[in-house]
């Protein structure tokens, strides 16, 4: 009895540290200790245990922008939640199967998943758990220009998350209006909630998400003629972003300066910052970061009187919308290539 005791110690202890490496945005260091974990869960054998272990192997290999594996980890972990009939296992993993298949640019796949583990956290009155995917629900239609209903979900949240006394998600909230207000071009109301996030972030050390933050604030500078300004803070952000492994956020970062860059008329400048973006975008998969790129890039091309370029970025732009399937974003496109 005492070794099994004795395993299941060294799992909890391990797991913890794990969690922690990932908070911290340090995704290898916990990819390296959730899969000495499951190892160890089946050895006890301890199935609830391997469960739990798969999920935390799948979070860091996203963490990683390792989507394929990833996805792989949340089935099986689907799997042993269906196999145990544990509902909290099933959402989690639906839930973070709906992050995957996002971060993929397959939406509707994504959407599906998370009314899923919404509908089942509901159900278990899981308020931390329901909210957390409702948010990733909200952050999927900022980015599919539906705004509006993003901010609708996000103010639900807002008030869920501060009657949980859940300041680190209260800020993500926060970040999240602040991002769906400055596509709507409302730039004063997005600062003040940017701006609301920040201490929250600094208070609870969530370094990814105050880099975020930051560099939601520089694309409003950018976004009200203050380009100066913009790059001072979009510098500081990149920096951040490399020391942090962020692969995603540094891509990002790098398409926004460019882009800041191009307003400025700078564009051998923008270029530059333009093609190491798509580079990382490339090796990541990131179908919709790249889309956002090409078009910046196009649109580099076509005011430098460069058409041929400018089409060649617009059509590449085109085959990847094609591939997530999204109307409204395919006719974004189809606008860039009829204004040639």
């Amino acid at each position: 009895m005492t070794q099994p005791s004795n395993q299941v110690k060294e799992w909890e202890q391990r797991r913890y540290e794990a969690n922690r490496y990932y908070q911290q945005g340090k995704f290898q260091e916990s990819l390296e200790l959730a899969a000495e974990n499951l190892h160890l869960a089946r050895a006890i054998p301890d199935r609830a245990r391997e469960g739990h272990t798969l999920n935390d192997i799948g979070l860091a290999h996203l963490g990683c922008w390792e989507l394929q594996t990833a996805l792989e980890c949340f089935h099986q972990a689907l799997l042993v939640a269906v196999e145990l009939d544990n509902a909290t296992a099933k959402a989690t993993a639906f839930s973070n199967l709906g992050s995957t298949y996002s971060r993929l640019g397959q939406f509707s796949q994504a959407l599906d998943y998370f009314d899923q583990a919404a509908e089942i956290f509901r159900q278990l009155e899981d308020t931390q758990g329901e909210v957390s995917t409702l948010n990733d629900v909200a952050l999927i239609y900022t980015k599919l220009g539906e705004p509006k209903r993003a901010l609708l979900l996000h103010h639900q949240i807002l008030a869920m998350r501060r009657s949980l006394g859940d300041f680190s998600g209260e800020a993500t909230t926060l970040n999240g209006i602040g991002f769906a207000y400055s596509t709507l071009g409302q730039f004063e109301k997005a600062l003040q909630f940017l701006q609301d996030a920040l201490p929250i972030q600094r208070a609870v050390k969530n370094l990814i998400g105050e880099a975020t933050t930051l560099n939601n604030i520089a694309s409003i500078y950018s976004d009200i003629g203050q380009p100066q300004q913009a790059l001072l803070l979009y510098h500081q952000v990149l920096l951040t972003r490399q020391a942090l492994g962020d692969r995603s956020g540094e891509a990002t970062t790098l398409n926004n300066i460019g882009y800041t860059y191009s307003n400025l008329g700078q564009h051998r400048q923008a270029l530059k910052f333009y093609k190491k973006a798509i580079t990382i975008h490339r090796e990541l998969g990131d179908r919709l970061g790249k889309i956002s790129t090409l078009l910046n890039m196009g649109s580099l091309y076509a005011t430098t009187k460069r058409k041929k370029l400018a089409r060649s970025c617009y059509q590449n732009a085109q085959e990847l919308a094609g591939q997530i399937e999204y109307e409204p974003l395919l006719e974004k496109v189809q606008l860039f290539m009829n204004s040639l």
